[in-house]
């Protein structure tokens, strides 16, 4: 090893390399690793993990020495290489396994049962699902299970799996396992510690960078588009919609041209847009393209192309991309990061800025662009309050205070936990329930499902209608018709959900794919790869659609929905339309949307009159994130008010006196039940098995997703009390 990192010109190592190292080689406590993006977490975990590997060489083989799960198949590809190169003179092997990996390697890897493997949680599971009874022979001598970006697990239906797969995997060893959680600083490490060992986080150990922070660099720009924009001027091909968009995308090819960044478009769609705008910008001025799109619909191909064209040092280049590229994948060093309107959280928008500012001395550089609609007679009082630039200098305040959103909500994930019973019978070919019940959740992965919900679920699964589960006369749980038919598919392994795809080829060569349900018709022109096609003919009996080059295009859709903002940020919000200091990093056209904000907030009176009316519509302001306004919307409703939620108000089909009339009896009565709100949801789905929940459990677990009704009589009295001041 010390050898190793001589060969890479280390003087020294880094400062979370030198403190987590010690913890690691003793081989026995767990261990959450924070410390920015390329910072050295990788060889901070694997230093001294390979170092006792080695320092076992001769002994019998007892299975893999070690497991790296990543949620990215491109991130375990990126990895493969670094952790390959510290090995290389060990005589340790080194296995990718994902979906993209052909089984004949899988296969050597199995044979070997030595080394270390990376592998994504869905891969896991097929492991444990499809081969049970190899589990103790492959996984009994494991000194360490390393989870990679820990923090993108949180919160989600694959958290949740990966939580229960490192019980399971425990089980299948039958000892503990050390993990290791590689993640971004967060604003509470302690939420890290506790996903990774649920029932004993206090034994955790958090190791933090103490390095100095990296020097700034930001600016917000606004930008106006006018009611009626001219005319595309060839400029940008016709890509993009608005006179804004194309001033943003201007200005972004005279910032960005010529060195190495990352532009973060937001969705699929604007990847598309802005990439063949910036190209048709390129060729415009005469020089040869260099802004490269990356998204998961590309294929894996053109996204390995672009990484690869970013590490060259000799050609400039320029990803314009969505949240993958907010992960740990190695594009080599970044100038800039540019980011197109508000993005969806603050932790998000902190990955993205550790992007850059990696070379020594070098500062992080971030630029972001807003646009909003010029305002015309008949201008919408919420257009007029500018809340997306609002919200984009909210977010960038919260950043500079080093907040992030926390987690956690209590939810019990009903549909993972349906999927993992399921998977557990599958792995041992049948579970009792006391055996299922102290696996998944006295092992800690569902702790917020208590034994009388667990029954519940049992029995829903086990409904003939459903099919799921059934039992046996001894009571040992055996896989229904229907669980039968879900465990014989391989996309039974992921917990969200695949929808149909399309591949969209050219002459033989996969471009990429888009969803079924938003397919292009034969004679349509899509712009896709940051080009421009024409659709020849669409074979839906392969899934293939078959395109040629053209000279124009439409960024086609490609489905996925916004996140609703956290409390702190709309409050944060409030707080900057009531202020009057204008931050140092808005340029003069952000100044004049942030001017125009504060000036429609003073003139509504919003500082003190939270309830306005609209026409024949009201306007409801409570100043709170998306949990606590869903909750205020349905709380409503059950009054009898249609209600419709935008970014900073309800608008309710309604007269001031019947939403007053409404809040008075919401705020004289108890908090109301969350899960009686939820019923009034008409679609209450929101994961890959709620299908199977039946109503009880989907609006169970639909209300503590995505409602929070405490202090929701609180709320309803203090509008109450400001419309009577």
């Amino acid at each position: 090893m010390r050898r190793w990192i001589w060969r890479q010109g280390w003087s020294g190592l880094r400062d979370i390399q030198a403190r987590a190292i010690p913890v690691l080689l003793e081989g026995r406590r767990d261990a959450v690793i924070a410390a920015a993006t390329a910072s050295g977490k990788t060889e901070a975990a694997f230093l001294p993990i390979v170092s006792r590997i080695a320092s076992a060489a001769g002994a019998p083989p007892s299975g893999f020495d070690a497991l790296y799960v990543s949620p990215l198949r491109a991130l375990i590809n990126d990895q493969f290489r670094r952790v390959e190169s510290l090995c290389g003179d060990l005589d340790i092997p080194v296995f990718k396994w994902h979906g993209d990996v052909g089984q004949a390697a899988k296969n050597r890897a199995r044979r070997a049962r030595h080394g270390i493997v990376l592998i994504t949680p869905e891969s896991l599971e097929a492991i444990l699902v499809r081969r049970g009874g190899e589990a103790r022979g492959l996984f009994k001598g494991l000194t360490h299970v390393v989870i990679d970006e820990l923090h993108a697990f949180f919160d989600a239906p694959r958290g949740k799996q990966l939580q229960s797969l490192l019980v399971r995997l425990e089980a299948a060893a039958g000892r503990r396992i050390p993990r290791v959680g590689l993640s971004a600083t967060l604003a509470d490490l302690s939420v890290a510690a506790a996903f990774l060992r649920p029932n004993a986080p206090d034994g955790v150990a958090v190791v933090e960078s103490q390095g100095s922070g990296l020097r700034l660099m930001l600016q917000v720009r606004g930008y106006l588009d006018p009611l009626q924009p001219p005319k595309a001027d060839g400029g940008d091909g016709g890509a993009l919609p608005g006179t804004a968009d194309r001033r943003i995308a201007r200005d972004m090819f005279e910032s960005l041209r010529g060195g190495k960044n990352l532009i973060f478009a937001g969705s699929r769609r604007q990847v598309e847009i802005y990439s063949a705008a910036l190209n048709d910008l390129s060729e415009e001025a005469g020089v040869p393209g260099e802004f490269l799109p990356h998204h998961g619909s590309l294929s894996r191909d053109l996204r390995e192309e672009a990484e690869a064209r970013m590490k060259r040092a000799d050609r400039p280049a320029t990803i314009v991309c969505t949240t993958t590229l907010e992960l740990g994948i190695d594009v080599g060093a970044i100038e800039a990061v540019a980011q197109i309107g508000p993005g969806h959280t603050v932790a998000g928008m902190r990955q993205r800025l550790g992007r850059s500012g990696r070379r020594e001395g070098a500062p992080a550089v971030l630029r972001v662009y807003v646009p909003e609609s010029e305002l015309g007679a008949l201008a919408h009082p919420l257009d007029a309050l500018r809340p997306t630039l609002l919200q984009t200098v909210a977010m960038v305040e919260l950043l500079l205070k080093r907040w992030v959103e926390p987690s956690g909500t209590g939810e019990p994930h009903l549909s993972t936990l349906a999927h993992q019973i399921l998977a557990l019978i599958g792995q041992h070919g049948g579970v009792t329930p006391r055996r299922a019940f102290d696996c998944l959740v006295r092992g800690g992965a569902f702790a917020d499902v208590d034994a009388a919900l667990f029954k519940k679920l049992l029995r829903r699964m086990g409904d003939p209608r459903v099919g799921l589960i059934e039992q046996a006369p001894d009571g040992v749980l055996l896989p229904g018709r229907e669980g039968e038919r879900l465990l014989a598919s391989y996309a039974f392994f992921a917990v969200f959900d695949t929808p149909k795809e399309y591949r969209l080829v050219c002459d033989g060569k996969t471009l990429g794919s888009l969803p079924a349900e938003h397919a292009p018709l034969q004679g349509d022109y899509i712009l896709f790869a940051g080009r421009r096609w024409q659709v020849v003919a669409l074979h839906a009996h392969r899934g293939e659609i078959e395109v040629v080059p053209a000279r124009t295009g439409k960024a086609p859709r490609f489905g996925g929905g916004t996140i609703a903002p956290h409390d702190a940020v709309v409050a944060e919000m409030r707080r900057l339309y009531e202020d009057a200091g204008v931050p140092a990093y808005l340029d003069p056209g952000a100044r004049a949307l942030l001017r125009e904000g504060r000036e429609t907030f003073a003139r509504l009176g919003l500082a003190r009159r939270p309830i306005l009316a609209d026409g024949h519509d009201t306007l409801v302001f409570p100043w709170v994130g998306g949990r606590r306004q869903e909750a205020l919307l349905l709380a409503l409703a059950a009054h009898g008010l249609k209600t419709e939620p935008t970014l900073l108000a309800l608008q309710v089909a309604g007269s001031a006196g019947e939403v007053l009339s409404a809040l008075a009896r919401i705020a004289g009565a108890p908090d109301p039940d969350p899960v009686a709100l939820a019923a009034r949801v008409r679609d209450r789905c929101l994961d890959k098995y709620d299908v199977y929940l039946g109503d009880e459990l989907q609006t169970l677990g639909y209300a503590s997703r995505r409602l929070d009704t405490v202090g929701l009589a609180r709320l309803a009295r203090r509008l109450m009390d400001a419309v009577g001041g």
